[in-house]
């Protein structure tokens, strides 16, 4: 389980004299802490108070980066240090609300009884118009068990809900989906699958978040047979979406053949697994997977993967190295190949530093943090939902990525997510990509 990392945002009076700011920032980075952002409250002829976002691993590093600011002295105060993610999630993140007013009797009898009737009718007549005349074509169900929430484990769906409700902000927001969290009070494959069955007739597509392995396999592969809608378990695809736009952003800047590299994936849990075969969709002619359960490397197998009995001999191996597993530092320097790509995703502490891997003879090396599926999923599931797609396909998810490294400046690894052009050019790849499938 990865650690829950500590937010919080630190209020500072210093003398307006030149290098004060600059002390404070080094009693911060002394102990270790990361800062964010930083907005200036107040800037007077004498001192200045500015808000510093850090953010740090454990209590005691926070008490210990508040201890070195009061320690300067010299005019340097500390007004407040606020939890500014709670208050974010205070009264929750998302409500439900119309698009109409009511304001006269006439607002009331076209939008309730007894105008709503010839629409009840018409869509009965021609269900596909359902779509048009309701909400039902641009809302998401975002189901989860809370199984796998984050790196916090299996906590369960009602304190996962913070997760599903910024899910919902991100699609609402990026290409104006409704998101409705759908919190299931069980991890039996057979009731969740019976449950979204039951229900799917209310939303547009599914997407299924936060269940943990091995039984998202089953859920994602059995609802995607059974339901005439999208359905995409994010944890899975969008994450393999931003990490083959990563690789492929990679090793343009390293000039390397994707297709004629050996790629070894570390951690075969839904991330891992869904990497892989995205990697094998793309036409990569050797994927080598490692995980400690011979479970997870039979999966793998079966799609076609081939497995590496060691951490060693998969790096020793292979010229591009994904790591997925959580346990950081797990990848040492020392079996760190000379022009290595190496992505080490595990957040908030990656299985290697970049820097160390860079030092250590790697030619390209990022971390998690420079891989979000937020820049994925919202414009897959417009895309499809506005091509009528039935399904989200491995061509659909595939240009998701090639919209995302066309987009990406360079230098970057990925593009910023939120830079809303992305999201769109996103949703319009996988839309032109479903187009084509359907017309085939």
């Amino acid at each position: 389980m990865q650690s829950q990392h500590i937010i919080r945002n630190i209020i500072v009076e210093t003398p307006s004299k030149p290098g004060n700011f600059a002390k404070v920032a080094t009693a911060i980075g002394m102990a270790e802490g990361d800062i964010g952002d930083i907005t200036t409250l107040k800037s007077g002829a004498l001192t200045t108070i500015r808000d510093i976002t850090i953010t740090c691993k454990s209590k005691t590093q926070l008490d210990q980066v508040i201890s070195n600011i009061e320690s300067i002295d010299n005019g340097v105060k500390i007004h407040a240090v606020t939890d500014d993610v709670l208050k974010a999630h205070e009264g929750g993140k998302i409500a439900m609300k119309s698009r109409l007013d009511v304001r006269s009797l006439r607002d009331l009898q076209r939008i309730y009884t007894p105008g709503v009737a010839s629409v009840c009718m018409e869509i009965l007549h021609n269900p596909e118009k359902a779509n048009y005349f309701t909400s039902i074509g641009s809302s998401v169900a975002i189901v989860t068990d809370g199984t796998a929430i984050l790196g916090l484990g299996n906590i369960g769906p009602v304190a996962g809900m913070p997760v599903m409700e910024g899910k919902a902000v991100l699609l609402d927001q990026f290409v104006g989906l409704s998101g409705i969290p759908i919190l299931l009070n069980t991890s039996d494959p057979d009731e969740i699958v019976e449950t979204v069955k039951h229900i799917h007739k209310g939303f547009g597509a599914i997407l299924l978040e936060d269940i943990g392995s091995p039984h998202c396999f089953e859920i994602e592969e059995r609802l995607k047979a059974e339901l005439s809608i999208p359905v995409m378990h994010d944890d899975q695809h969008g994450t393999a979406v931003v990490a083959l736009a990563a690789i492929l952003s990679a090793c343009k800047a390293t000039n390397v053949d994707i297709k004629h590299a050996k790629i070894g994936q570390i951690g075969l849990g839904a991330a891992g697994l869904a990497i892989c075969r995205m990697l094998m969709a793309y036409g990569v002619e050797e994927v080598y997977g490692l995980d400690r359960q011979e479970a997870a490397q039979e999966r793998l197998t079966n799609y076609g993967g081939k497995t590496s009995e060691s951490l060693e001999a998969i790096m020793e191996k292979c010229d591009i190295i994904v790591a997925t597993t959580g346990v950081s530092g797990l990848i040492k320097a020392e079996i760190v190949r000379e022009g290595q790509i190496i992505l080490a995703l595990s957040n908030p502490n990656p299985e290697i530093l970049p820097s160390d891997a860079i030092a250590a003879g790697a030619a390209f090396a990022a971390d998690g943090r420079s891989v979000n599926n937020v820049i994925g999923f919202p414009g897959i599931f417009k895309g499809a939902l506005d091509a009528g797609a039935k399904e989200i396909t491995y061509p659909m998810l595939i240009a998701a990525s090639l919209a995302i490294v066309k987009h990406t400046k360079p230098g970057e690894l990925i593009p910023n997510p939120l830079d809303p052009t992305l999201h769109h050019l996103v949703a319009r790849a996988v839309e032109e990509a479903a187009n084509k499938e359907m017309t085939k």
